[in-house]
């Protein structure tokens, strides 16, 4: 059974994971262990539904053996946890090889990659967009015939650019012939969500009714996530995505941030998948998400940055008076609730008497009037002296200790 296109038809959300495949195109590389916690950690999000709701891209075995053996390890040790997947170009032999690392593991998948638009046609196969698309169709035809229980997996590359009746019309001879999915990959980056929305419409039409398109949407004009969502607005379910945003360039939409939009609130995941949406077999749990975030991150060195949605280190931090004492009014969400973050507070030059008194107490010191008059002059001062917002909490429990220790009581 292929447990992609049955969640598709259900009305399901999956997510093509790219972070170990495309991810290495950011100049990143995960261990084959890494790849194997990592398809693990993802799939526990969805309990044991997780290879309903995840296809691990686990890499691309042509590029080396070493390659091969880590997309192999996923495949085998991953399985049960996600659909694993091995990546490929549109040749028999590459085919051969991408089956025979993902071979023996169930819900297994291989993805074979077809150059879709004039230009990618010339610069990948040195052929036209026509004949480059019947190339690829006799690969599928092969790839399927060899699979012997292997989903086969299309991706049209530079479809946005090419021409759409073309791309519909292989999408569904494609279908026709047993492939799995069929994605349609942004491949630089410039779409906008109302063309997004128009290409998605416009090949689902003319590829029928059992085609299921996969979005692969990059975000070089920073557009990945809206154009992502207009993708499922348009009735795609199966989105590729990836953690931190990985991805060649500039990267691609962010699997924290996608998942994070569709399952915190279900009105706004009605607004994208339509009143009544049934997105899920099993609830995620997004408690999961920031350790999984933070593993990714020390793995391949991308930053979580301050400005990072959902996983960054400026979520659930309070540094300012109205915020402090009416967190929820100042914050689409509650931190603590969705993701288990307990809101903390920190210092810096923008503090009001309450935020400093409420970093005092967790420093173990309680402040009288005065006191909190002399300790926030410090923090002001310090901030610009330093030219940095943040004062360490290192910094002023020291400061605390001094002031306290020469602060007569009254």
């Amino acid at each position: 059974m292929d447990v992609v296109r049955e969640s598709a038809g259900a009305g399901r959300i999956v997510f093509f994971e790219e972070s170990a495949r495309d991810g290495a195109q950011a100049k990143t590389l995960m261990s084959a262990d890494f790849r194997v916690r990592l398809a693990r950690e993802q799939g526990a999000v969805f309990g044991t539904d997780g290879p309903r709701h995840v296809v691990f891209a686990a890499g691309f075995p042509s590029v080396c053996g070493q390659e091969f053996e880590a997309t192999r390890q996923v495949a085998l040790e991953a399985q049960g946890s996600v659909s694993p997947s091995a990546i490929c170009r549109g040749t028999v032999a590459d085919v051969r090889l991408a089956l025979g690392a993902v071979r023996g593991a169930v819900h297994a998948r291989v993805m074979v990659i077809v150059a879709a638009s004039e230009a990618t046609a010339r610069a990948l196969v040195h052929s036209d967009a026509r004949q480059a698309l019947r190339q690829g169709l006799d690969v599928v035809k092969e790839a399927v015939d060899l699979a012997d229980g292997v989903a086969v997996d299309v991706c049209l590359v530079d479809a946005p650019r090419a021409d759409r009746a073309l791309v519909a019309e292989y999408a569904g001879a494609m279908t026709a012939q047993g492939a799995g999915t069929i994605v349609l990959a942004d491949t630089v980056g410039d779409l906008l969500p109302s063309r997004t929305r128009a290409l998605f419409q416009r090949v689902a039409a003319g590829a029928g009714p059992e085609a299921v398109l996969v979005s692969h949407l990059h975000n070089d004009l920073g557009l990945g996530l809206a154009n992502t969502l207009a993708a499922l607005e348009s009735g795609v379910r199966v989105a590729a995505c990836s953690w931190l945003g990985m991805a060649e360039r500039s990267g691609m939409v962010a699997t924290e941030q996608l998942l994070f939009l569709l399952a915190h609130d279900r009105a706004k995941a009605e607004q994208v998948l339509g009143p009544g949406c049934e997105p899920w077999w099993t609830q995620p749990d997004l408690t999961r998400l920031p350790t999984i975030a933070r593993m990714v991150s020390a793995e391949t060195g991308v930053p979580l940055t301050v400005t990072t949605p959902v996983v960054g280190t400026g979520v659930a931090t309070i540094s300012t008076g109205t915020p402090f004492t009416h967190p929820q009014t100042f914050q689409p969400y509650d931190p603590q609730q969705h993701l288990g973050l307990a809101p903390t507070v920190v210092l810096t030059h923008l503090a009001s008497r309450r935020v400093l008194c409420a970093v005092a107490e967790r420093l173990g010191h309680r402040l009288d009037p005065a006191q909190i008059g002399t300790a926030l002059a410090w923090v002001k001062d310090r901030a610009y002296r330093q030219n940095h917002a943040v004062i360490a909490d290192a910094d002023f429990a020291a400061y605390l200790d001094g002031l306290t220790a020469t602060t007569p009581r009254s």
